[in-house]
C-alpha cells in the first residue's frame, strides 16, 4: 500500500535524507522517499501493518528530527 504526507520542520536536505534511511530500515516498509523541496513523503507499507507502521514511523521522526510533523495527505 502507498501513503503520502506533507512534512513540516525539516532543517535540510541532509536531515531529510537521514530520516529517509531511518524510515526505511522499519519492519513492514518496503520504500520511504522525503523529498525536501517539496516537504512530501511517499511510503509503500505492507498494509496488515499499518496501525504498527504509522507509530514506528511517528517514533523515528521524533528521535531523529523532533520539531518535525506529518499529516497525511
Amino acid at each position: 500500500m502507498k501513503s503520502k504526507f506533507k512534512i513540516k520542520g525539516l532543517d535540510c536536505a541532509n536531515c531529510a535524507a537521514e530520516l529517509e534511511r531511518a524510515i526505511q530500515k522499519l519492519d513492514g516498509i518496503e520504500n520511504a522517499n522525503i523529498n525536501f523541496i517539496t516537504e512530501k513523503m511517499e511510503i509503500e507499507y505492507d498494509e496488515t501493518k499499518t496501525e504498527e507502521i504509522m507509530k514506528n514511523i511517528k517514533k523515528v521522526i521524533k528521535k531523529e528530527e523532533p520539531d518535525v510533523t506529518i499529516e497525511e495527505l
